[in-house]
C-alpha cells in the first residue's frame, strides 16, 4: 500500500493569527493535526509544540522500531509520545504567564501497509471516504457530543447549538490526558481527511463528501475544502490533511518494467 498525503492550512476570514498546526513525515506516513484552543492564550504555541514534539519523537520510534511493531506496541508508542507532549505543553503553560491556559486538540495517525492507527483528543476530526461512503471515524470529545449521546439533543439540533467548541479533553490543559486510539483497516482507494473544526463547523458532512467526490486530486480537494469554509464565513482557522491509499509503488514499478516502460 502506498500513501499520497497533502496538507493545507488557512487563517480564515476573521482571525488575524493561525492557531492550527498540521504536518506529516513522508518516511513513516505519520500525520498530525492540532488546533490551538480558541479563546485561550498562545493556542498557536500549544499546537506548534504538539505537532513538532510528536513528529520528532514518534517518527524516530517508527523509523527505528515501528516498521515491524504490532498493534499493541504501536498504540503504546503513540500514547507515550502524546503523554510527553502533554507534559511539555502543561509545564510551559505553568512556567510562563503569557502561555497560561493554553491547550490544543489533536489528531495523530500512522498509516502502515493496510492499517491506520488513529488517535485523537478533542473535536478535531478524521473522516474516511470509501467509494461513495463518507463517514466520521473519530468521535468528538465535546460537551455537544455528550449531550447527543445522552439523548438531550439531536444531531440536527447540535448544528445550531451555542455549545459548539466546548471540548471535554485537550492536550496541555491538565497534567494528564487520555488519547483515544483506534485501529482501522485501510482499503485501496480510501481517502482520509483530518481537519480542524474551522472546516467541520462551517461545511456540512454532505458538502465535504461532495467536494471529495468531484475533485480530481488531493491538492484540489484541499483547496476546494478551504474555499468552501471561507465561503461559508471562514470564522475560524481551517486546516486539512488528506491521505489516499493506492497500490504499492513497488508493484507499479514491476508492472512498468514488464511493459517495458
Amino acid at each position: 500500500m502506498n500513501y499520497e498525503i497533502y496538507i493545507q492550512t488557512d487563517p480564515g476570514l476573521i482571525r488575524d493569527n493561525n492557531e492550527d498546526a498540521v504536518t506529516f513525515d513522508p518516511a513513516t506516513n505519520l500525520c498530525i493535526l492540532a488546533d490551538g484552543m480558541g479563546g485561550y492564550n498562545a493556542g498557536e504555541i500549544a499546537s506548534g509544540m504538539a505537532t513538532a514534539f510528536i513528529k520528532s519523537e514518534l517518527a524516530r520510534w517508527l523509523s527505528q522500531a515501528g516498521r515491524h511493531a504490532n498493534s499493541k506496541e504501536m498504540r503504546r508508542a503513540m500514547e507515550i509520545c502524546v503523554e510527553n507532549a502533554n507534559h511539555s505543553i502543561f509545564n510551559a503553560a505553568n512556567s510562563n504567564p503569557q502561555y497560561s491556559g493554553m491547550g490544543t486538540t489533536l489528531v495523530v495517525g500512522v498509516f502502515q501497509s493496510a492499517r491506520l492507527m488513529l488517535g485523537h483528543i478533542g473535536d478535531s476530526r478524521c473522516y474516511r471516504l470509501r467509494g461513495t461512503q463518507f463517514q466520521q471515524i473519530t468521535k468528538d470529545h465535546s460537551l455537544l457530543q455528550e449531550q447527543i449521546d445522552a439523548g438531550l439533543i439531536t444531531p440536527e439540533q447540535a448544528l445550531t447549538s451555542v455549545n459548539k467548541n466546548l471540548v471535554t479533553r485537550a492536550l496541555g490543559v491538565e497534567d494528564a490526558v487520555l488519547l483515544e486510539v483506534n485501529e482501522h483497516r485501510v482499503e485501496l482507494g480510501d481517502i482520509y481527511l483530518m481537519c480542524s473544526d474551522g472546516l467541520s463547523d462551517m461545511v456540512g458532512d454532505e458538502e465535504i463528501a461532495a467536494i471529495l467526490l468531484r475533485s480530481k486530486s488531493l491538492d484540489q480537494m484541499g483547496r476546494d475544502l478551504v474555499v468552501a469554509a471561507n465561503n461559508a464565513g471562514g470564522r475560524d482557522n481551517i486546516s486539512v490533511l488528506l491521505a489516499q491509499a493506492s497500490e504499492a509503488s513497488a508493484k507499479r514499478g514491476l508492472l512498468s518494467r514488464m511493459l517495458g516502460k
